[in-house]
């Protein structure tokens, strides 16, 4: 079975968010499957400098203007890459999606409408040596690609992941016309959203199979709520829409492995862990004779991941004799919200604004709760991380987060499956109960020992989405 991803970003060429971390393990896993796999991207300066040329596949004339098919492979992952190599929309510097005014590139439209393109044919045999059976496409970036094959005749079958429907990749609608769709594509029942231009939309429309992250996100997003405009269109393809839960790359993230850490450490042999707290608290200037827990947020500064809920419930970590560390940047204002609370209490808050691969390894070995909050979180990474670091997870009832959390109520206790604390209400007033349950089982070693050891014990490797996917792969092309 050949299949074929495509995405803007792959980890650890390039990242910024978690659909790196996705794309850089998933084809691997389904390598492992015995799927066939390979991976496209932009010719982005990071994947371009980490993915040395073994070859040009072809040289090709495209409705955006001319563009070289190179060829790589991703190390120890058996998938191999192909990269577009378009200079005029690719070899920028910083953020590959917007300028440093923090601006989405004027010509986005253009240069992931080329990344679809090239999908399609590929699909069609542009490779005259591999041709994919399935294209998987990743967010809205992708997300002409099952358009682009439908045009063509469907040559190949088309799933496209969600991994966050608030980013739909929307445009004025006088760019359809740059787009080289067929002009009927163009309505309600296709590309047109709200009179313009959305690739998520076409992605959602066109594709063979839809997918989210997690179960859980997968019934949201047909929802008014959380269906972000689209949710009308995802009921009516409720047939064709399922959720398959992210995992885990123990190759990357693991304790008992990871060069990162101070010191390794396992479920069964947790020592280690106590060595990575005090490493972190002396790294970050906090007390390393604290007794309390120590919280902590690696995120990205949003209202969706509700930051502002932990501004509000700080003053509660603190009295209760607790520490909190912050990895992460976004809103200005919260970030300097966020700096001034550590300006005021080097002892038991420190921020680190900015995101460090290698800082985020440390802060979750050395954390004792790792908070996600969040308003809504498609399937969340962070809480999959803290459980195999025995960081345990303080999320809302949302999403992926509550498909991985189990509660630390009395019943879960019993039975040995609590691995953490789950809230309902997007409030700060839920929030702090569910703290000071943090605080509760804090104050029983014991338990908390225990439910350390469950959570990491917790298996969310590759090798069951891997699975879940080699399975509707084979539907499809069986159809």
């Amino acid at each position: 079975m050949r299949v074929l991803h495509v995405c803007s970003e792959l980890f650890p060429l390039l990242k910024t968010g978690g659909l790196a971390d996705v794309t850089g393990a998933l084809p691997g896993a389904l390598a492992r499957q015995g799927a066939d796999v390979r991976v496209l991207l932009p010719g982005f300066p990071a994947i371009r400098a980490g993915l040395p040329e073994e070859g040009e596949v072809a040289q090709v004339d495209t409705p955006f203007g001319p563009a070289r098919l190179v060829y790589s492979h991703l190390a120890d992952s058996g998938a191999g890459v192909y990269v577009i190599d378009a200079p005029h929309f690719y070899d920028r510097p910083g953020n590959p999606y917007q300028d440093d005014a923090q601006q989405p590139y004027g010509d986005n439209h253009l240069r992931f409408a080329l990344l679809g393109w090239i999908a399609a044919e590929l699909a069609s045999g542009l490779d005259p040596f591999w041709r994919p059976e399935v294209v998987h496409g990743h967010d809205w970036h992708a997300g002409l690609t099952p358009a682009y094959l439908a045009a063509r005749g469907r040559p190949a079958r088309s799933v496209l992941t969600v991994h966050n429907l608030a980013y739909q990749g929307v445009f004025p609608p006088h760019t359809y016309g740059d787009l080289a769709l067929p002009w009927d594509f163009f309505g309600v029942e296709g590309v047109e959203f709200h009179g313009q231009v959305s690739f998520l939309k076409a992605g959602l429309y066109y594709a063979d199979h839809i997918t989210t992250v997690s179960p859980t996100y997968a019934r949201e997003i047909a929802t008014a709520e959380q269906g972000c405009g689209l949710d009308g269109l995802l009921r009516d393809r409720a047939a064709d829409l399922s959720g398959v839960l992210n995992g885990v790359d123990e190759a990357v993230w693991s304790p008992a492995t990871d060069p990162l850490i101070a010191a390794s450490y396992t479920a069964d042999k947790p020592a280690g862990k106590q060595k990575c707290k005090q490493a972190l608290q002396e790294a970050l200037g906090l007390a390393t004779d604290s007794e309390g827990p120590l919280f902590a947020v690696v995120s990205r500064i949003t209202e969706q991941k509700g930051l502002h809920l932990i501004l509000d419930t700080l003053d509660e970590i603190v009295a209760r004799g607790g520490q909190f560390v912050l990895l992460g940047s976004g809103d200005p204002d919260k970030e300097s919200a966020f700096v001034a609370r550590a300006a005021a209490n080097p002892q038991q808050i420190a921020v680190r604004i900015g995101y460090d691969e290698n800082k985020s390894h440390r802060v979750m070995a050395g954390a004792d709760v790792i908070m996600v909050p969040s308003r809504f979180e498609p399937c969340g990474l962070t809480q999959l991380y803290g459980l195999k670091y025995g960081a345990l997870p303080l999320v809302r009832r949302v999403g992926g987060l509550a498909d991985t959390v189990t509660d630390v109520a009395l019943e879960n206790l019993a039975d040995d499956t609590a691995t953490g604390f789950v809230f309902t209400d997007f409030t700060a007033a839920d929030l702090t109960r569910a703290i000071r349950r943090a605080f509760a089982l804090w104050a029983k070693p014991q338990t908390w020992k225990a439910v350390r050891r469950s959570a990491m014990r917790k298996d969310f490797g590759w090798h069951a989405a891997a699975e879940d996917y080699y399975s509707l792969y084979q539907q499809l092309l069986a159809d």
